[in-house]
C-alpha cells in the first residue's frame, strides 16, 4: 500500500468517526429527546463541520484539510475534556447550568464512565490521531522526495 493511498484511508477513517459521532448526538437528542446542555451544544459545534469537511476531504483525496481540521479537534475535545471535568468533578453549591438543562446532569452513563462528553472525547481523540497519521505520511513523503535526486 503506498503512502497516497494510508493518507486517504486515514482521512476516511476519521470521516467515519465524525459520521458517527454526528448520528449518535443526533439519536441522543431527536430520538431518544434528551435536551443537549450548552457544553453539548458547544461540542457539537466543533463535530458538526468536520463531518462535511473530512467527508469532501476523503471524497476528493485532498489531505490538506488536516491543517483546518485539527484545530476543529483540538477545541472540541478540549470542551469535551472541560464537560467531563464538570460532570466528575462537581463543586458544592455549583450549580453549572448552562440553559434548560444542567451541564452535570449525567443523561447517559453506561458501563459507569461511559458518558455523552466521554463519548464525545473518544471521538475526538480518534480523529486526532487519524489526521496526526495523515501528516506523518506527509512529511515521509516529502523527505523522500527531497532525497531522491532530480
Amino acid at each position: 500500500m503506498n503512502s497516497q493511498t494510508k493518507k486517504n484511508s486515514w482521512i476516511f477513517y476519521a470521516w467515519a468517526v465524525s459520521v458517527v459521532a454526528t448520528l449518535g448526538s443526533l439519536y441522543l437528542s431527536e430520538y431518544l429527546h434528551f435536551t443537549p446542555c450548552s457544553l453539548c451544544w458547544f461540542q457539537r459545534i466543533f463535530m458538526y463541520p468536520l463531518t462535511i469537511l473530512l467527508g469532501l476531504a476523503s471524497a476528493r483525496k485532498h489531505t490538506f484539510i488536516v491543517t483546518y481540521a485539527l484545530p476543529l479537534v483540538i477545541i472540541g475535545g478540549l470542551i469535551s475534556s472541560y464537560h467531563i471535568f464538570v460532570q466528575e468533578m462537581p463543586h458544592e453549591g455549583a450549580t453549572a447550568s448552562c440553559g434548560p438543562v444542567s451541564c452535570q446532569e449525567d443523561v447517559l452513563n453506561a458501563f459507569g464512565f461511559l458518558t455523552v462528553p466521554m463519548l464525545a472525547l473518544s471521538a475526538f481523540i480518534l480523529i486526532f490521531v487519524s489526521l496526526l497519521r495523515v501528516r506523518h505520511y506527509e512529511k515521509r513523503e516529502s523527505h523522500s522526495n527531497e532525497a531522491t535526486p532530480s
